[in-house]
């Protein structure tokens, strides 16, 4: 998000900020008084990983909800809630480093060839990098019109997240359909946007 132009509300972008750290002001708190339940690792996970692919479904609901509620103004929080997302999901990949690899090169491999939804949780993250790292007006000008041929990566990531939640699926599947059902539904006008263009 490049700024606020005159007409939006002065307390919009604070306001964003705001909702997208509270959930971090809360697994904070959770963990110092230890309230994550009998097994504070694995809500960690979670905690982290359901608010990094949330807000991530977020960012991609911003062009076509500015389009169907006719609202452009929409578009100057896609960056904002995009770098969130990077910032839950740089979180969630700490936890596994520290709580599941234990920093050991030799835990970590064990884990990925037992896990392998944690390969491709990791390729969705590596492949956040470039978007987080060149999500600033410096970057912008510099890559010129191959930005936006990075953050198209965003829909692979997408894509990557769900099979990630979806493989680790023991019990409930209402989580993993309801995102694969967002992230469809996202998809489609943009799908349909490259089929009428073809």
């Amino acid at each position: 998000m490049v700024g606020l132009n005159a007409g939006s509300p002065v307390w919009a972008k604070p306001f964003v900020h705001l909702l997208c750290l509270l959930p971090f002001v809360y697994i904070v708190w959770a963990a110092l008084s230890e309230s994550l339940g009998t097994d504070p690792v694995k809500a960690l996970l979670l905690m982290t990983g359901e608010w990094s692919i949330r807000l991530l479904i977020l960012t991609l609901a911003i062009t076509p909800l500015r389009q169907w509620l006719s609202m452009p103004k929409l578009l100057r929080y896609r960056r904002t809630l995009g770098l969130y997302t990077w910032f839950y999901a740089n979180l969630h990949f700490l936890v596994v480093l520290t709580y599941l690899f234990a920093w050991d090169w030799q835990i970590a491999q064990e884990e990925l060839s037992e896990r392998p939804y944690i390969v491709v949780g990791f390729l969705a993250w590596l492949f956040m990098l470039p978007l987080g790292f060149t999500s600033n007006n410096k970057a912008v000008r510099a890559l010129g019109r191959n930005w936006r041929k990075v953050h198209k990566l965003i829909y692979l990531i997408a894509v990557l997240a769900w099979v990630h939640v979806f493989w680790q699926v023991r019990s409930s599947y209402f989580d993993a359909v309801l995102y694969g059902s967002l992230i469809l539904l996202l998809f489609y006008p943009r799908l349909k946007k490259v089929y009428e263009t073809r």
